[in-house]
C-alpha cells in the first residue's frame, strides 16, 4: 500500500509541482526578456507567477511529507531509545495530520467564500476560488499522508543500518 500511495502522490502532486516550476521558470524567462529587450513585461506576469508558486508548494508539501524530507531536529536522537524514537515520530506524524487537517477545512471555507464572493485577481480577473481549492485538496492529501505515516512509520536509518551490516 505504501508503495503505492508513494507513486500516486509522485504521478499526482509531483508531476503537478514540477510542470508549474517549469512554467514558471518559461514565464520568467519571457518576462525578463519582453522588459530587456522589447520595454513591455507579460501581462498579469506577477499573478501568474503568484499562482504558480502556490501550485509548486502546495504541490510539494505532499511529497515531502511522506518522504519525511522536511526539516527536523534530530540532535538528541543518539540519547533517545529507538523505542521512543518511534513514538515521538508516530505523535509528530499525528500532529501534523490534525494540523493540515484543520488548514484544509480553513482554506476549504475561504475557497467556499472566494466562490460566493466572485473573488478575481485584479489584472487577469482569474477566478480565486479554484486555487484556493487546490490548496485545500493539497493539504488534506498532505494530512492523509501523514495519517498513513502513523499507521505504516517509515523505516529508520538505524534500521537501515543494521539491515546492510547483517546483508553484506
Amino acid at each position: 500500500m505504501q508503495k503505492t500511495f508513494g507513486k500516486v502522490l509522485q504521478w499526482s502532486s509531483g508531476l503537478m509541482a514540477a510542470m508549474a516550476l517549469f512554467s514558471l521558470m518559461w514565464l520568467t524567462m519571457v518576462d525578463v526578456s519582453g522588459r530587456k529587450f522589447f520595454n513591455h513585461s507579460v501581462p498579469g506576469g506577477l499573478e501568474l507567477t503568484e499562482i504558480l508558486m502556490v501550485v509548486v508548494i502546495f504541490g510539494a508539501l505532499p511529497l515531502v511529507s511522506w518522504r519525511n524530507e522536511h526539516v527536523v531536529f534530530d540532535s538528541l536522537d543518539p540519547y533517545i531509545p529507538e523505542w521512543l524514537r518511534d513514538v515521538q515520530a508516530r505523535l509528530v506524524h499525528l500532529t501534523c495530520a490534525g494540523t493540515f487537517a484543520f488548514l484544509a477545512y480553513l482554506m476549504t471555507t475561504r475557497a467556499q467564500r472566494f466562490a460566493e464572493y466572485g473573488d478575481t485577481t485584479v489584472h487577469l480577473q482569474l477566478s480565486m476560488s479554484p486555487i484556493a481549492w487546490l490548496m485545500s485538496g493539497l493539504l488534506l492529501v498532505t494530512a492523509i499522508a501523514h495519517l498513513v505515516l502513523v499507521v505504516h512509520p517509515p523505516r529508520t536509518v538505524s534500521h537501515l543500518v543494521q539491515d546492510q551490516g547483517a546483508n553484506p
